[in-house]
């Protein structure tokens, strides 16, 4: 009984490990390819060094998100103080916190994007920082913004 008790143990540990384990994009290009190969809206996080850890503690470090994620969006982490960035990536994530509006970091935006003759089109679908809660009001929001009632 106790070595059955222990293999479920650590069965359950590892699942859960396994399900914090996120799948952040940081190139754009990859991820619009991504999100557009798999019908998902894009969740682009726009962070940076030093800002609060809120949103990354309590909410996409959970196995509530990461089971959401994981079926619902495509990961997209874009570090706006990243030094190892090239100088066009840098200038790029800048443009698109500027055309999606994103003034206080960490804030989230939701999109789609489409490339048509090299011109990408970005539909903006929302955008959500940290709100005090849980994983599971900050999902229930999301879903939210991604699924409008009609």
């Amino acid at each position: 009984m106790t070595k059955k008790l222990l293999i479920l143990l650590v069965f359950f540990g590892s699942f859960v490990m396994q399900s914090q384990n996120l799948a952040w994009r940081t190139n754009m290009t990859d991820a619009i390819a991504i999100s557009n190969d798999q019908k998902k809206p894009m969740l682009i996080l726009f962070t940076a060094s030093g800002v609060p850890e809120n949103l990354q503690n309590e909410i996409f470090k959970t196995p509530d998100f990461a089971v959401w994620s994981r079926d619902n969006v495509i990961l997209v982490k874009l570090d706006l103080s990243d030094m190892n960035a090239s100088d066009s990536d840098r200038e790029q994530n800048v443009k698109l916190k500027n055309a999606f509006g994103v003034q206080d970091l960490p804030e989230v935006c939701f999109a789609m994007a489409s490339v048509r003759k090299n011109k990408t089109t970005f539909s903006a679908l929302g955008k959500i920082a940290y709100k005090p809660g849980g994983a599971k009001a900050w999902i229930a929001e999301s879903n939210s913004i991604l699924h409008p009632v009609e």
